[in-house]
């Protein structure tokens, strides 16, 4: 057989298939004809059964229509109550009108449909007593037909309008969000460690309540979302009630103290009873003494290795330059955190870490060179660390030798503050928060105004309760970090990455991915972002909001075409992978709603990680607490013996202490350096 041939076969088989529908559908517009038909006859005879006498004076009867009549009546009785006749013609016209077929039209709703058919109702079904009316046999008939055909005319165009009735009218989701919502997690589960927030989220045409269930916090949240999108009040501040409810120890940043302090000193106030040894709450505040402990970060107890006091400088001169963390292995960067960390070092040895604080390491710095390098370098395990500073002493290049210290000495002289030297050399507390025996709920406050200052120092207690929280056998901690982009974190990558092990669960709020990468450089950036496990996301824009959109993976979409013609519709149906959650939807997310994806556990999964929802705050509960906190009390008190408040004079004289102990440390490590035979030469 040719091709030809089976081309001819085939073109006849579907013109015999076209002739065959064309003649079913003649065949059908017959039967509905006929039905029509029927209803019409039942609509005459009513109507001239009942208006007899009327048809009469007109001269419209004939006798043998007046013989079948009776005869029905007789057999059947369907004229004993003139609603059978209408029920009969109603039925029949809606037989009729079921299998109609024309042009669909878009403009033809629902309300109109039950309008015309209500009106169509009345005037058919509740014209009887118009029968009745004194105004002769002729008139009462005249407005009784009148009214019947109305309403006969009404239900007619009603039933047609349904046929043309646009079923699937894909204007109704313009914004495709039946097919970009999505079933989701409405099991509470909880365990020990997690944190639930409850939501509403939209599937099926309707609202449902669900939970998101963060059952292994261990993993690392993140929570994004431009200013006012609610990410602190929907979810950083849950994080915080929950985790202390579940006898966390906590360490909590607060970029706008004390926002988040008063949250979390009321709750612990309400919720001791969660913790097997009751936990202390300190404070961190350079702003107000009074409201702030003292804390050494570099307390020599606690750094066992130079690579510590490495961190902390590290730390300090990030903070205090950001646009060095984009050069991290540059000579002029390395160089005066190598100087700093030699000091910390120096400090720590030096009689026990006497004078191991961060304001004597700044009041050492600022000391002339001449005297710094004489006193390092008689220490041999310092000697080879400032090996490159000593090659530039000894070779004359004290232009170098001055930018490497000056690039120390200059940002850290901005922190030259009594407040700040107040607060960071004393010891209050320690920073092993997680300690089993001692467990703490501390909270470290900045100020957006002094946040230059205050970033570096506050970036010091970070570093080294990183290095003391992420141990074994500690008890289950948090550390929760609002505004990140604002402070350094150094070895926040690692701590993620490692601390799951160790019960440290972290939360970390920003803005975008931009402002994170901008801040902490483009490779710590990735890592942060590809290593935490639960994902939360406000409203986000750009770069930030496609990613996430990648994130959340595709999902099989349907795709629904519709073609009108005079005749009929015909609607084509298609499927396709498509964006589950679009970066449009992200960057235009209403305050409260938030997108996002769940870490599970081996033996508590969940099938629907990912989530897209409203989480449920309740206001009225939450402005009830607030009112009701209690300010961060006074912790220091400055009032002398005499009832005077001097705050500010103590605060000098502790200032002016650290000048004078570090001038006496420089004068009698000159006298010792003297007296030793082979560094003499250095001593000026």
């Amino acid at each position: 057989m040719s091709y030809k041939t089976i081309l001819d076969i085939r073109a006849d088989t579907k013109l015999y298939s076209i002739m065959a529908q064309e003649d079913d559908l003649r065949a059908l517009g017959k039967v509905m004809d006929f039905m029509r038909g029927i209803s019409v006859i039942f609509l005459l005879i009513n109507c001239y059964w009942f208006c007899y006498e009327a048809f009469q004076e007109w001269h419209f009867t004939l006798g043998i229509i007046n013989k079948i009549l009776m005869n029905f009546q007789r057999t059947s009785g369907l004229f004993s109550s003139i609603l059978w006749t209408k029920l009969f013609c109603v039925v029949f016209l809606a037989l009729s009108c079921l299998g109609t077929k024309g042009v669909k039209e878009e403009k033809i709703t629902w309300p109109k449909i039950w309008t015309v058919l209500f009106s169509g109702f009345v005037f058919f079904f509740f014209n009887w007593w118009l029968l009745a009316l004194p105004i002769g046999k002729v008139g009462a008939a005249t407005l009784y037909i009148f009214t019947l055909s109305v309403g006969y005319i009404c239900l007619l165009m009603g039933g047609v309008w349904m046929s043309r009735l646009l079923k699937n009218n894909l204007m109704d989701d313009v914004f495709n969000t039946e097919n970009e919502s999505f079933m989701q997690e409405t099991r509470l589960m909880e365990n020990e460690y997690s944190v639930n927030l409850p939501t509403r989220f939209y599937y099926k045409k309707k609202w449902n309540k669900g939970w998101i269930n963060v059952v292994n916090p261990f993993r690392a949240s993140m929570v994004l979302g431009t200013p006012g999108s609610g990410k602190s009040y929907a979810i950083v501040n849950n994080y915080i009630k929950q985790q202390i409810e579940k006898g966390f120890a906590m360490y909590i940043y607060d970029y706008k103290f004390p926002d988040l302090s008063e949250i979390a000193y009321n709750h612990l106030l309400h919720h001791l009873d969660a913790y097997k040894v009751t936990p202390q709450f300190f404070v961190i505040n350079f702003d107000d003494p009074r409201k702030s402990h003292r804390c050494n970060p570099i307390n020599p107890a606690f750094m066992t290795d130079i690579s510590d006091a490495y961190e902390s400088a590290y730390t300090i001169m990030l903070n205090l330059n950001r646009s060095w963390i984009q050069k991290q292995g540059d000579f002029f960067v390395e160089s005066p955190i190598i100087l700093l960390a030699a000091i910390i070092w120096f400090l720590k040895i030096y009689e026990n870490g006497k004078y191991c604080t961060f304001p004597h390491a700044i009041e050492f710095l600022n000391r002339p060179y001449a005297q710094i390098f004489p006193i390092l370098t008689s220490y041999d395990e310092l000697a080879n660390y400032l090996s490159p500073f000593m090659d530039a002493w000894e070779g004359g290049a004290q232009d170098q030798l001055q930018g490497q210290i000056a690039s120390a000495k200059i940002p850290l002289s901005r922190m030259i503050s009594p407040a700040l030297y107040w607060v960071m050399t004393g010891d209050d507390f320690s920073l092993d928060i997680n300690n089993p025996n001692e467990p703490k709920v501390l909270v470290v406050g900045n100020n957006p105004d002094r946040q230059n200052i205050y970033s570096a120092a506050l970036g010091l207690y970070n570093s080294r309760i990183v290095k003391l929280i992420n141990k074994k056998k500690q008890l289950k901690s948090s550390v929760i970090i609002d505004e990140l982009p604002t402070i350094y974190f150094r070895g926040l990558d690692n701590l993620i990455a490692t601390a799951r092990s160790n019960k440290v669960a972290v939360c970390l709020g920003f803005q975008d991915f931009s402002q994170l990468t901008r801040d902490y450089g483009d490779k710590e950036s990735k890592v942060i972002q590809n290593t935490v496990g639960n994902v939360f996301s406000g409203q986000v824009v750009g770069e930030t909001a496609k990613t996430l959109s990648e994130r959340f993976g595709k999902v099989l979409q349907q795709r629904q075409s519709m073609t009108i013609n005079r005749n009929d519709k015909s609607t084509s149906i298609s499927t396709q992978m498509d964006s589950l959650i679009p970066a449009s939807k992200i960057s235009n997310l209403t305050q409260g709603m938030f997108v996002g994806a769940m870490s599970d556990n081996f033996d508590e999964r969940i099938d629907q990680k990912i989530f897209h929802a409203e989480i449920v705050v309740d206001s009225v509960k939450v402005s009830a607490e607030m009112k009701a906190y209690q300010s961060i009390p006074v912790i220091a008190d400055f009032t002398n013996e005499d009832g005077f408040d001097n705050l500010k004079e103590t605060i000098e004289a502790n200032y002016k202490r650290i000048r004078q102990e570090i001038l006496s440390l420089v004068d009698a490590e000159t006298k010792r350096i003297k007296e030793l035979p082979s560094p003499a030469h250095l001593a000026k």
